[in-house]
């Protein structure tokens, strides 16, 4: 017999498989001989009482065995496959893309004006230790995309737009951790995606595909409402190549401005879309973990705790975004002059810090014009006001929370992640008042919600605004196309179909499973 059951466990019992079974015994009247397995289905934490306990989604087998089921999926050979469909941009939507135009027969080749994963790390380093950006390889652009050395977070609400349980399969199978095949908020960490992914271009490569660094697709030739051919810019040698395309899955992320004035400048069809800015907030992880769990120190078989809020201020939500518990706060810009800070954790999220983007909802009629670019040139024009407050080499403006709560400047700052360093700023000054008045309510609500959350040991870093793309390229709701351009499929975070790492290689699938359909049909 097989019964599926919840159970609520001290969190020093629920990784000892002995206890568990007497838990489960004694909770369900069950003899421990009778349980011959235990699978969890999904793990969360209820922080909610005054010591927080692991909740487990279980399947208990009574007295019969599980199956043993593979869930390896295996790739066929592509070398010389009939059909090929060429993807810009090697993120997660460009990536699943490719594995699933290989799982159904077709070759993918992928052009990323980014460096691979380890290339990239040199470029990292100049940005954090010499304030040095370098356009095409940054926290944004590169193998992976914008999620690989600033997260790994793997939850998403896109359970109807596809498989995630695959998505997070197929993570496994290429070197994560299993538990991310329960936790209820899966997540990878920075230390450990770079491997991952290198593990997925392996896969690709291996069976055929193509995966082709440091080339920027600079211009769409079009003839017939269809691209013919590209023409492709290999950075190194600064030399160009006009590519002949059958198909093409374009998939460059939330950061690839140049794509959006591409489409603006030739008259196609692209849309002003919402988005979020405002700042990241870091706190010592001590004092969230006491917020959370009621516990200073936090017990040890507790996670670095987080948090997550929302609330409505003037016709718009303020909310956290992409909190990283136990974690660091990188320079995501990709030019020179302008700031634009995220978040990461390693996998142990053991860092003295914790932080999370707060963030203001800018709709489009919130920015006056009727240019699909509107909302872009904003938040550029938010970015460089905030490099220019920092004085340059990637430095932040900065101020305590107490501190932009009583709109007055610094006079000290508290220790940072941010390797850059930060600058003390009264950030009224910088960021547009719609924004910084409703973070100010907002973080009155969130004290009231969070006690202790307001504290001069907290601080404001600026800016947090790439949460998403604020333009939008348009598809054919069944085709999936762009309107105008028959064989280029807009696709993932950068086109507006996807809010992370899982939801944009759901995306990917998608695609690459539509457009199979029409090649093989």
């Amino acid at each position: 017999m097989i019964v599926e059951k919840e159970i609520k466990i001290n969190p020093e019992l629920s990784s000892d498989g002995l206890d568990l079974k007497q838990s489960i015994s004694q909770q369900f009247d069950l003899r421990k001989e009778e349980i011959y397995s235990i699978q969890i289905l999904k793990r969360s934490i209820d922080s909610r009482g005054k010591s927080p306990v692991y909740v487990l989604k279980l399947r208990i087998y009574i007295n019969e065995f599980p199956e043993n089921k593979s869930s390896i999926i295996t790739y066929p050979d592509v070398h010389n496959a009939k059909h090929k469909v060429v993807i810009i941009g090697a993120g997660p939507a460009g990536l699943f893309a490719a594995l699933r135009l290989i799982e159904l027969g077709i070759k993918p080749i992928i052009f990323e004006r980014g460096k691979d994963v380890r290339s990239r790390r040199i470029d990292l380093a100049n940005i954090n230790k010499k304030g040095i950006v370098n356009i095409h390889s940054n926290y944004c652009f590169g193998e992976g995309g914008a999620g690989t050395y600033s997260d790994g977070k793997l939850y998403t609400r896109s359970n109807k737009r596809g498989d995630v349980h695959k998505i997070l399969q197929i993570f496994v199978q290429h070197g994560a951790s299993p538990d991310i095949l329960i936790d209820a908020h899966p997540h990878i960490g920075t230390n450990k995606l770079p491997k991952i992914i290198q593990n997925i271009r392996d896969t690709i490569i291996q069976s055929g595909g193509e995966i082709h660094f440091e080339h920027w697709v600079k211009n769409f030739f079009i003839q017939e409402n269809k691209v013919k051919s590209i023409l492709i810019e290999h950075i190194p040698t600064q030399t160009e190549l006009e590519y002949p395309v059958e198909h093409i899955i374009l998939s460059t992320g939330h950061s690839a401005r140049d794509i959006y004035q591409w489409f603006a400048q030739n008259g196609y069809s692209i849309e002003a879309k919402p988005f979020a800015l405002g700042v990241r907030i870091e706190h010592p992880q001590s004092i969230i973990d006491n917020i959370r769990y009621h516990q200073n120190p936090r017990s040890k078989y507790l996670p670095a705790s987080s948090y997550s809020c929302v609330y409505q201020v003037e016709g718009r939500g303020v909310f956290s975004f992409c909190m990283c518990p136990g974690g660091f706060i990188v320079p995501a810009s990709t030019t020179q002059e302008e700031i634009v800070v995220n978040g990461m954790s390693p996998s142990k999220r053991d860092s003295f810090f914790a932080n999370s983007g707060i963030v203001v909802a800018i709709e489009p009629q919130d920015i006056q014009g009727k240019s699909p670019l509107r909302l872009l040139e904003f938040q550029k024009s938010v970015e460089i006001a905030c490099y220019t407050a920092g004085g340059g080499n990637q430095i932040a403006p900065a101020q305590r929370l107490t501190d932009f709560i009583h709109h007055k400047t610094s006079t000290s700052l508290n220790s940072t992640s941010y390797i850059p360093g930060l600058k003390s700023v009264n950030l009224w000054d910088i960021l547009p008042f719609s924004v910084t008045n409703r973070l100010k309510i907002a973080f009155l609500a969130f004290g009231k919600q969070m006690k202790g959350y307001i504290t001069k040991e907290a601080q404001l870093v600026a800016t947090e605004s790439r949460t998403s793309t604020p333009v939008r390229i348009p598809r054919d709701a069944e085709k999936k196309h762009h309107p105008e351009i028959h064989n280029l499929y807009p696709c993932g975070e950068g086109a507006g179909y996807a809010g992370g790492i899982v939801s944009a290689a759901i995306d990917g699938e998608n695609i690459a499973s539509g457009i199979a359909a029409s090649m093989l049909k």
